[in-house]
Parts: C-alpha cells; structure tokens; sequence
C-alpha cells in the first residue's frame, strides 16, 4: 500500500470525522452560544483531549509503533516476529492500563488545582470556576480510554491497518451532537443542562471508541491479553522513549494549554471563541496533517530499518510536497473567507454576529500557521523514526519559550485575536528548527526540485486568492441569508477557489504529473513491503 493511498485511507476517514466535528461545533455555538457554561465546558473538553494528543496519540504512538514495527517486521537483516510483537504489546499494555488508571484517579482527585492553573480567572464569575471543575471530572475518563484507542490504532498501522484508528473519532462527534439533542428534547433552554449532557457524552464517546478498536484488532488476528505487568526491557525502552516524544510529537498541544490559560484571562466567551476558530484550522491539519505524520512513520521506520536511504528521502519530500499543495491554498482560502465562512456555520441562536466578527480574526491568524502545522507532522517522523525523540524537545521547547514570551506582549495589546497569532509564529519556529536539524545531520534535504514545485504552488494559490477576493464583497451577503442562502453562496465560493486553483496549479506545474498518474494508475499486486515505497520524485 502506498503513501498516496495510506494518506487517502486516513484522510477521508478523518475527513468525515471533521465534517461530524463541524457539524457539532455549529450545534454548540447555537445551544451554548459563547457565554458561561460554554466556556467551563470548553475547558472541560480541552484537558482530557490536550492530554490525548499529547501523551496517547503524540508521545506514545511515536514512541510506540517504531518500536513494534521492528519487532514485527525485522531490524538489520534480522526477521520479524509475529510472537515476539504480540509479546511486546501485552507487556506495554500490561504496564500502559495502570498507569493510565492512576493518572486518571490522581487528576480527578486535584482538578481543581487544575482547573485554577489554567483559569483561575473563571472565579470571578460566580458558578463559572466549580462548574469547569465538575464537568473537568465528569469528561476526564475519556483520557484513559481514548489513549488504549491510540495504543490499538498504532499496533494495526504498524500494520498497514490505518482505517480503524482514523474512523474512531467519528463516533466521539456522533456521540456529543446525539448529546446535545438529547439536551435539547429534554429543556432547550437550560445551558448547564446542556454542558452536562455534553459532558458524559465525552467519556460515552471513549468507551464506544475503545469497543470499536478492540473489535478492529481481533479482526486483525491479535489477540492481546491483559497480563500482571512486568518492566521488560522493551517496554523499560519505550517508557524512556515517551517522555521526551512528550515534547517532541506535541508543541501543538502545548501551545493549546498557554492559549487556554492566557484565553481564560479574557473577557467571558473568549476561550469558546478561540476552540470554535480552531476548528476551522483543524479542518485541513487533520485531514492532511495528521493523515501524513500517520502514514510516513511506520514507512519511514522500515525504510530507516532496512537501511535505504534513498527510499527515506524520497519518502519525505514526496510528503513535503503533499503537504504544501494541500495546506498553502487551504490557508489563503480560509482567510480570505473567513467572515463568509463563520457566519454561515456559526452565526445563529445563542451565537451573536459581533461574536462571529471576533471569531473571523482568529481563524486569520490561526491559518497563517497552518503549512508549519502540517509540516511539524511530517518533519517529527525523521527523527522519531530513528527513535531519537530528545532532539525535537529542544526544539518544541524553544518555540514554548518564544510562545510564551510573544503571549505576554501581544494579548495586552491585541487580545484573543493576538494570541492566536503567536501561536502561528511559534509553530514556525518550530518547523524552521526541526528541518534545519534534520538538513544538518543529512536525513533530510530540500531538494532544488521541491522548491520549484513549491514556488509553483505559491503561484497558483495567489492566483486563486486573487479570485476570492473579488468574488467575496459579492458572494459575503448570502453567508448570513437562510439555509439555502448560506448552502449554494458557501459552495460557490470553495467551488471556485477550488477550480481557479487547480486549473493554476495545473497551467503553472504545481502538480507533479507522475503524482497524478500513480493516483491513476492501478498497480498490480506485490509484496506489501515493496507497495508502500512511493515511486514518485
């Protein structure tokens, strides 16, 4: 299976996934609007699914599926082991369930010191503070179900089994939009209601995730058995692994806790702003981001493994290449139609028009970082796939540091709209220091070539650019008409931007023509190893 049709596995399912995701955002927004209990559950939403990302689907999946890949598929001339992986996953999985637990029980024994961390400003606010520390404890179970999801889905990708772990988040969305219109038959009205329901909808959504998964690996054929835990030499290798990955795998998500805290300061229905802006820079950075990061690790170990360089390389530049005709025209179409896009989908019931006037300058700013996103997702493979995971916590620490100290200045003199801005530089920073590491030591190089494709992207997205700017003044007044007002003006405005740009990319030479014709081309049927090299410059 090849990088082309992994990335397009993952991506449509995660695709859907963001659909789902949009569609919940967009009932929220009208239910809770962005007042208090939207924001003390926004608050309750972030920390377990921070922590997610972070530990489970960050930290441990790094760490995790090089190890087991090598494990499965042989090292350095030495065969792989079906027993020996089985025997891997169930000492880490021994281990990786207790600890889980008591990371769960300690955090909701001290949430309150948490919730105060991050947002001891909520106390001014008379219920604002106990309501996030109530409904932090109701949603933070999902942490240690979700994270043995991302266990599952790192074992079957380590076996070219991507579509479970891409299509699990599904259900999170499907379970949160069945919890608000359960609030919403019950009392329509009644917002704390609402962010109850919400809630266990969270930790609901875990337990249905964590049944999926365990279905889709004895579909595999793997049976894990839980086990009395032992310290294994393997698993004592991941543990060492994890804990710098920690940083490495999740700038982003670390970003996302000082935005929280500095959002918290804000005046109320500014953190809720911010997580609703986010979504519409999720869009494109889960379908492409984490669609690539996902695919290229378990390549690029066995590449590195194996010894061929050659296919390493071309493995990364291929998905460099990937990412930038995806995410350079997402970016400028995102800020362009902003306004348009944020009162269509949001604007409405408890969603007031000066909210949504904020929210699109956040998304602006939030966008501008977008290509760095992505490419941090395909930059931190390089080095996690030659179990190095200390050198990207150098780099993700830099750019913390310079998040931080850039929040301080800007969100006195720009606010919400601000820190969102330095967010984006930070993840700059970050991308910039990672490939300069990786040029360096030789393990990735930006090929002549590659920049010329990407000098030609930039051509064809400032040509589609230029083409929603003049279509927006005309198309903007139907963004906050009705239904079908909203539905055909939205479509016409992606669907132009679409067409001008790939009509420009095509004229200009920003798609590679071998890319197309791999796209095209139905290949015949060889050793798995050999499909998943991708065999385009």
């Amino acid at each position: 299976m090849s990088l082309i049709r992994n990335v397009g596995t993952i991506g449509g399912l995660t695709a859907v996934s963001r659909v789902f995701g949009f569609i919940r955002d967009m009932i929220l927004a009208r239910v809770l609007g962005a007042g208090l209990a939207a924001d003390a559950f926004q608050l309750a939403f972030t920390l377990p699914n921070t922590f997610r990302r972070l530990f489970a689907e960050g930290a441990f999946s790094v760490a995790f599926v090089p190890i087991y890949s090598r494990t499965l598929h042989g090292h350095a001339g030495q065969p792989g082991s079906e027993q020996a992986a089985e025997r891997f996953a169930n000492d880490v999985l021994a281990v990786f369930v207790w600890v889980l637990a008591a990371f769960t029980a300690l955090a909701m024994l001290v949430m309150p010191a948490f919730v105060w961390l991050l947002a001891s400003e909520f106390q001014k606010v008379p219920g604002k503070f106990e309501l996030a520390v109530t409904l932090s404890r109701v949603t933070f179970p999902y942490l240690m179900l979700v994270s043995l999801v991302a266990m599952l889905s790192g074992l079957l990708n380590a076996r070219s089994r991507f579509a479970p772990g891409a299509a699990a988040p599904i259900l999170l969305n499907v379970s949160l939009i069945a919890a608000m219109g359960f609030a919403w038959i019950q009392d329509p009205g009644d917002d704390l209601f609402a962010a109850w329901a919400l809630a266990i909808g969270v930790s609901v959504a875990g337990l249905l995730q964590l049944l999926y998964l365990t279905w889709a690996t004895r579909r595999a054929g793997v049976r894990l058995k839980l086990i009395l835990p032992r310290l294994t030499p393997e698993v004592r290798r991941l543990g060492l692994l994890i804990l710098p990955a920690t940083f490495g795998a999740g700038i982003y998500q670390i970003s996302q806790l000082v935005d929280t805290f500095f959002a918290t300061s804000l005046p109320q229905g500014s953190l809720t702003l911010l997580k609703l802006a986010d979504r519409l820079n999720q869009m494109p950075l889960g379908i492409v981001g984490i669609a690539l990061g996902t695919a290229i690790l378990p390549m690029l170990s066995r590449h590195i493994h194996t010894g061929n360089r050659s296919e390493a390389q071309r493995l990364q530049t291929s998905a460099f290449e990937i990412a930038t005709l995806l995410t350079l025209p997402a970016a400028a179409a995102l800020a362009i139609c902003a306004p348009a896009f944020v009162s269509a989908f949001f604007v409405g019931g408890k969603f007031r028009p000066e909210d949504g006037v904020v929210m699109a300058q956040i998304v602006v700013a939030l966008v501008a970082g977008l290509p760095a996103y992505v490419i941090v997702k395909i930059l931190n493979p390089g080095f996690f796939a030659r179990e190095d995971t200390r050198t990207p916590v150098w780099t993700a620490l830099a750019a913390l540091v310079f998040n931080v100290l850039l929040n301080l200045y800007v969100v006195r003199q720009y606010g919400i709209v601000g820190l969102a801005a330095a967010t984006a530089c930070s993840a700059s920073l970050n991308c910039l220091l990672l490939y300069a590491i990786l040029h360096r030591r030789g393990w990735f190089r930006f090929t002549a070539q590659l920049a010329g494709r990407i000098a030609r992207q930039i051509i064809a997205t400032a040509v589609m650019s230029a083409a929603l700017w003049l279509l927006m003044p005309l198309l903007s007044p139907y963004a906050v008409g009705g239904i079908v007002d909203r539905a055909w003006s939205l479509t016409a405005l992606v669907g132009a931007g679409m067409a001008v740009f790939f009509a420009a990319a095509y004229g200009v030479g920003a798609i590679d023509p071998d890319l197309i014709a791999m796209l095209r081309r139905r290949r015949p049927q060889r050793d798995e190893r050999d499909d998943e090299i991708l065999e385009v410059q």
